[in-house]
């Protein structure tokens, strides 16, 4: 792989994690030269890893303004959960009805890689393993890679991408730590096969309103609204 693409993968991938850790924080501008003298970068290898973050809804593009952290708030939090039932549903739905052996074959394949890797890295405080994050995501894009449909694909997606930033923090506020995410995925899994299509849907549903319903329980009150908030264990730019 070429120096330039090395290089521009590896500043998209420190950016990425200083967003969903707290280091950069919700609402935060992203001037180019404090992020040049950050990340040691070009302007040009800056902007393309904001372009990939931006698609990601991690960062938002404001013309004549540059560049941003995307701002959490209650009510984007409910808009953005509301859509994603709507959308993965209505996906998962026609994935069940129109995936084959093979799709079946790849599902199963993505869940065990998920079920064998551990959820949090061995730090101090425990932050989420990429590794497991890669897998997660790998086996939700499974699930829906039955859809014959592949902009509904893309938008499922997407807004699964959108919702990272909130599940990060969900985290680092110990919202879920008494959540059995791994029985989530294994239900979820059982109903798919099972092509079950009101159980896998309620199963999906139930896996993507609980980090909703505990973020708002557990967040603190200015932590949805203020761009001054900081998650607990995250430390300020």
């Amino acid at each position: 792989m070429p120096r330039s693409e090395t290089r521009a993968e590896r500043i998209y991938t420190n950016l990425r994690g200083d967003i969903l850790t707290g280091r950069l924080l919700p609402g935060q501008r992203l001037p180019f030269a404090e992020l040049g003298a950050r990340y040691g970068t070009s302007v040009g290898v800056l902007r393309e890893a904001l372009s990939r973050l931006v698609e990601q809804g991690l960062v938002l593009s404001e013309p004549q303004l540059g560049f941003r952290v995307t701002q959490v708030s209650e009510e984007d939090l409910r808009d953005l959960t509301s859509t994603r039932i709507d959308i993965e549903t209505l996906c998962l739905r026609h994935a069940i009805t129109h995936g084959d052996l093979a799709w079946e074959s790849r599902l199963v394949a993505a869940y065990h890689t998920l079920d064998r890797t551990p959820e949090l890295a061995s730090t101090q405080p425990p932050t989420v393993n990429e590794d497991w994050a890669a897998a997660h995501a790998a086996f939700h894009a499974a699930i829906l890679e039955g859809c014959p449909s592949r902009r509904l694909r893309d938008i499922a997606n997407s807004l699964r991408d959108a919702a990272e930033i909130y599940r990060r923090w969900s985290r680092h506020l110990g919202s879920e730590d008494t959540r059995d995410i791994a029985g989530e995925h294994r239900a979820l899994r059982d109903a798919v096969l099972a092509r079950d299509v009101e159980q896998a849907e309620a199963a999906l549903t139930r896996h993507i309103s609980y980090t909703t319903h505990a973020l708002l329980a557990s967040a603190p009150g200015d932590l949805m609204t203020s761009n001054d908030a900081t998650p607990a264990g995250a430390t300020p730019a």
